[in-house]
């Protein structure tokens, strides 16, 4: 996969192949040791973006939640009781 200036254009997905690619070339017993560094550098590029995307997606996902439990309050609040005859 290239090299992209702008990490944040690429999807979560994407950056974990990358990631994925980046590994198995530091691993290779003939890894270019003049390319290392870069390949590093864009490894840390990558988990920091995919960090920050989890973060985000995760308070994403705590304020759905959060609505939906309004939401859901709202709902039963309009409710009739039970017993009162009311259905």
């Amino acid at each position: 996969m290239e090299m992209t200036e702008a990490s944040d254009e690429i999807g979560y997905a994407a950056a974990m192949q990358e990631l994925e690619e980046i590994l198995e070339q530091i691993e290779a017993d003939d890894v270019d040791v003049d390319l290392l560094s870069a390949r590093v550098s864009r490894a840390a590029e990558l988990i920091r973006m995919c960090r920050e995307r989890i973060h985000a997606t995760r308070i994403e996902v705590e304020e759905i939640v959060a609505g939906l439990g309004t939401a859901d309050s709202a709902v039963l609040d309009d409710e009739p009781e039970p017993g009162t005859g009311n259905a």
